[in-house]
C-alpha cells in the first residue's frame, strides 16, 4: 500500500517538474550569432519585427537573435513548416524579458504575434497544460516545447528542435 502511494506521488512530482519546464534539454546547446540565425530564419521565410526597428541584444525595443540556440531556430522553422502559418519573430534574446535558465536571454524562447493561423494550430495540435503564474495559458507539444498564450503574443519555449 505505501509503495503504491509513493509511486503515485513520485509520478505526480515528475509530471509537475516536466510541466513547469524544469527538465534539462537532452542535447548540447549550440549558440548562434545574430547574423547566423537571421540568415537561417530568412531563408526559411521567417521575418523579424521590433518596435524600435533594431536588432541589438541590449535594447528592450529591439528583436535580437544574438546567442539564440540552434534548437530554437530549428524549432520555429519546424513550426512554420508543419503549421503552414506565416511567422514573424517579435521577441528574441534581447533584454527586457523575464529571467531564468530557459529564458529569452539564454536563447530558449521567441515571441510571435497572435494570429488566427498560429493560435488555431497551437490550440488544436498541442495539449492544454494549465496556466502559468502570470495567467498565460500553456500548450505543450509532444516533444515537450511549451507555447504560452500571453496577452499580445505567443511566448514559445524550445527545449528541442521538434515542435
Amino acid at each position: 500500500m505505501h509503495l503504491h502511494l509513493l509511486r503515485t506521488i513520485l509520478a505526480a512530482a515528475l509530471g509537475l517538474v516536466t510541466l513547469l519546464g524544469l527538465t534539462v534539454p537532452a542535447q548540447a546547446v549550440t549558440k548562434l550569432t545574430d547574423a547566423q540565425a537571421a540568415s537561417q530564419l530568412s531563408a526559411a521565410g521567417i521575418g523579424r519585427s521590433s518596435s524600435g526597428g533594431c536588432t541589438s541584444r541590449y535594447g528592450s525595443t529591439c528583436t535580437s537573435y544574438e546567442q539564440i540556440n540552434q534548437a530554437t531556430v530549428d524549432g520555429i522553422k519546424t513550426f512554420k513548416r508543419i503549421s503552414g502559418c506565416a511567422i514573424t519573430i517579435t521577441g528574441g534574446t534581447e533584454t527586457g524579458h523575464a529571467s531564468g535558465t530557459y529564458s529569452h536571454w539564454n536563447g530558449y524562447k521567441v515571441d510571435v504575434p497572435l494570429t488566427t493561423c498560429i493560435g488555431n494550430y497551437i490550440t488544436s495540435h498541442y495539449a492544454y497544460a494549465g496556466t502559468r503564474g502570470d495567467g498565460a495559458r500553456l500548450y505543450k507539444s509532444p516533444s515537450g516545447n511549451v507555447y504560452a498564450r500571453e496577452s499580445n503574443h505567443w511566448d514559445i519555449l524550445y527545449y528541442t528542435c521538434g515542435c
